[in-house]
């Protein structure tokens, strides 16, 4: 080589490249080596909703994974996920809750849209399709909604009972859809298209038990099961599901969503029975949704649910997937058509977090379009060595701050709230958790006079605002014919209506599905037998919804809290290096620093009082040398720094 062709590499350069041949070294390992558990690392792939909603065809599905195979696969992206309403036709006046679009077959379970995807013509369902990607070296995935099509159950269809493949038969009567129906139990926030099957009838349980299998038979690899977990908690269709997909001969990776207002408390009934379950409400590319996720996981790896025991391997909480590079928008009738609305430095900090605090990596952006800048985040070697291999990983709050202005002598931590408005409005916030939770156990009831009585919120807010919570409580006001409904299905239960209505009473749940970001506040709809708006006050305080079998609780909430102040998280790698993330959630450009000597007080078994240190910072590619006593940094608005430490 001539002399002025040859290139020296900085040291940071060389430590990149060695850091990516020593994850690219442990994945060839990973994926070559038969592992005894399913999802012993967090799972990665693809998944069509952000990108596709709910219109993707065959054709596309199958381009998008054979791009995934070529470019994603070595990296550990090795599930293609087809997103909702894969059975319902394309056609004028479909929408995502639509009613009477749907292919279903003779026992009641939905089907792929023979139109769209054209191979599952002749009730062979996805057969064709799984082959196709398992021939990529990819493994296949369905998303899934909870218990039965409304279409079905209108359509009264018999259930198979799958030992006998004939249709259920019991007590001398042949069973039927509208046999275990619940049309009180309606999914929310897809009420047209779904709702709950009776789990304790054997009817229902055969239902749920022939969906599973037929999957299985397609040789489906993954379902995520929707409508199910957070505001949607099922514990008893969960259970069954996890129970029958324990039984059967070949693995299926259990995942479950959505996850508003999930907690650690929430979760840890559910985590042994699933490999992956949404801890945050959907995740679009808005700032707002990418900086709620935060707190949430931080809270989980407090809890140290991180990678638990779950469905025949391990469990993950799951930050939702990665809304990046070409998109659709939120319940759209249409495919990709834009550009992701997140900066290059918030797309980083989603990165980031989700890689330090071990999601799952569920890509949703169309591969057919998928741009450098991309690419490279998404298989940034680092990122992914994090992702699978680190330990200890948890939020850091030994950090401080200041304004990058030289004027600005401003000093915050993470427990500051400086970067935001001292006046920013207050509100309060409804919400659902598990009964188990001592939080819950705020709830007294008032006699107004003989014939009223109150329920109230008698927990003392923290706040100069301080603001009531007393709901009216009443009997439902039934007609003859609901009287045996009521009877059966609510009794002892009531009503919650707000001081000065009769009309409209307390809905334990939105119409929609809710972002990241968004918030619940106390919500109103007109009075109706709707589980969602049953209510029951146990002795110990807990008030129980009759629809979820979760507690109400209510809390003061800032709003925009998720919006401003500086964060960390670090982890150990398995080579014995630190890292060490700073995140800027606020809107200024920020200097955050970190003493090398706190790192102790959160990594157990690290002893730092006579070594050294030397760092590099990732995206930069900067190589500090050794670090005296702190690493610090200027971190973009909503920007990160990603380093990594060798002390000896």
């Amino acid at each position: 080589m001539k002399p002025e062709a040859m290139k020296v590499f900085p040291l940071s350069s060389l430590v990149l490249l060695f850091f990516g041949f020593v994850f690219n070294r442990g994945l060839s390992e990973a994926l070559s080596t038969r592992q005894n558990e399913d999802a012993h690392v967090p799972p990665r792939g693809w998944n069509s909703y952000d990108s596709f909603s709910w219109t993707i065809s065959e054709e596309e599905f199958l381009q998008n994974a054979e791009i995934i195979s070529k470019r994603l696969l070595h990296h550990g992206y090795k599930y293609v996920v087809v997103d909702y309403l894969w059975y319902r036709k394309k056609v004028k006046g479909a929408h995502t809750d639509s009613l009477g679009y749907d292919v279903i077959d003779e026992w009641g379970r939905v089907i792929p849209d023979p139109l769209r995807w054209p191979s599952t013509r002749g009730g062979k369902g996805f057969t064709e399709v799984a082959k196709k990607v398992h021939d990529m070296g990819l493994m296949f995935g369905i998303h899934v909604m909870r218990g039965i099509s409304t279409q079905a159950v209108n359509a009264n269809s018999p259930i198979l009972d799958i030992a006998k493949g004939a249709a259920y038969d019991e007590s001398g009567r042949q069973w039927r859809a509208k046999d275990i129906g619940l049309r009180e139990r309606a999914c929310a926030w897809m009420s047209h298209g779904f709702m709950s099957v009776d789990t304790k009838s054997g009817a229902g349980k055969a239902f749920l038990r022939s969906l599973y299998h037929q999957y299985a038979e397609w040789g489906v690899d993954f379902v995520k099961h929707d409508c199910i977990f957070g505001d949607d908690l099922d514990v008893d269709e969960i259970s069954l599901v996890s129970e029958v997909l324990e039984k059967l001969d070949r693995p299926i990776l259990y995942s479950i969503s959505p996850g508003t207002s999930v907690t650690p408390a929430l979760a840890r009934d559910i985590s042994g029975l699933v490999n992956m379950y949404r801890i945050t409400g959907d995740d679009w590319d808005s700032w707002g949704d990418v900086a709620a996720h935060f707190d949430i996981s931080r809270d989980f790896a407090n809890a140290n649910m991180i990678g638990v025991r779950g469905l025949k391997g391990k469990s993950w909480p799951d930050l939702d997937m990665l809304p990046l590079g070409w998109l659709t928008d939120p319940g759209s009738n249409r495919g990709p058509h834009r550009k992701c609305n997140l900066t290059p430095d918030e797309q980083r900090t989603q990165m980031t977090l989700w890689s330090m605090a071990k999601s799952p990596l569920m890509f949703g952006g169309d591969m057919r379009k998928l741009d450098k800048e991309t690419h490279d985040l998404i298989t940034n070697p680092t990122l992914l060595e994090i992702n699978w291999f680190s330990t200890n990983n948890t939020e850091f709050p030994y950090i401080t701050g200041t304004e990058d202005h030289r004027s600005s002598k401003q000093v915050l931590t993470l427990r500051s709230r400086s970067l935001k408005d001292a006046h920013t409005p207050h509100k309060l916030v409804f919400s659902l958790t598990s009964c188990n939770e001592n939080r819950a156990k705020g709830w007294v009831i008032e006699a107004l006079d003989q014939d009223l009585e109150r329920i109230c919120w008698k927990v003392n807010f923290r706040s100069k605002y301080k603001p009531s919570l007393c709901l009216n409580k009443r009997k439902p006001l039934l007609t003859p014919d609901e009287e045996i409904i009521c009877k059966r299905n609510h009794e002892g239960k009531f009503h919650l209506l707000p001081r000065g209505t009769t009309e409209l009473c307390l809905d334990a749940f939105p119409s929609q599905k809710l972002t990241s970001q968004e918030l619940r506040s106390c919500l109103l709809s007109p009075c109706s037998l709707d589980a969602k708006q049953m209510w029951e006050l146990n002795l110990n305080g807990t008030l129980v919804n009759n629809y979820f079998g979760l507690c109400a609780v209510a809390k003061i909430v800032e709003g925009n809290a998720n919006s401003g102040g500086i964060r960390s998280w670090v982890a150990t790698g398995r080579q014995g290096e630190v890292y060490v993330s700073f995140f800027n959630l606020s809107p200024r450009r920020m200097t955050i620093s970190a003493k090398i000597s706190d790192l102790a007080k959160v990594l157990p078994n690290m002893n730092l009082d006579k070594t050294k240190c030397t760092y590099s910072e990732v995206f930069s590619g900067k190589d500090y040398g050794v670090a005296k006593e702190t690493i610090s940094m200027a971190v973009e608005t909503h920007g990160s720094a990603l380093f990594i430490l060798h002390c000896y």
